[in-house]
């Protein structure tokens, strides 16, 4: 992955990668994977990561509930079917068989 920064930067604690339950680090990591794999560009996947941040922000202006990773897991699912790498049945099988 190349560029984590700006608005699409994953939370860092001592600048190590925070993550508050296991589906969060799963999901990163089949995104990573993905693109290292060809996949996608990640260009792709961040455009889509930044999209989905300003529409959760758009709407909830308070900013209650937010969780970068929820938009992180909206981001990859959307570009996964939008490429036909997965559709939106299987991906909710394998969310639902892998819940924390």
């Amino acid at each position: 992955a190349s560029d984590l920064s700006g608005s699409s930067a994953p939370p860092r604690r001592n600048g190590e990668l925070v993550f508050e339950h296991s589906w969060e680090s799963r999901a990163f990591g089949i995104a990573v994977t993905l693109c290292e794999r060809k996949a996608y560009d990640w260009e792709e996947f961040r455009s889509r990561l930044i999209e989905e941040i300003a529409a959760f922000e758009r709407n909830n202006p308070d900013k209650q509930g937010f969780n970068y990773y929820r938009c992180w897991a909206a981001a990859l699912e959307r570009l996964l079917t939008e490429k036909g790498i997965c559709s939106a049945e299987e991906i909710d099988r394998l969310v639902s068989t892998g819940r924390d």
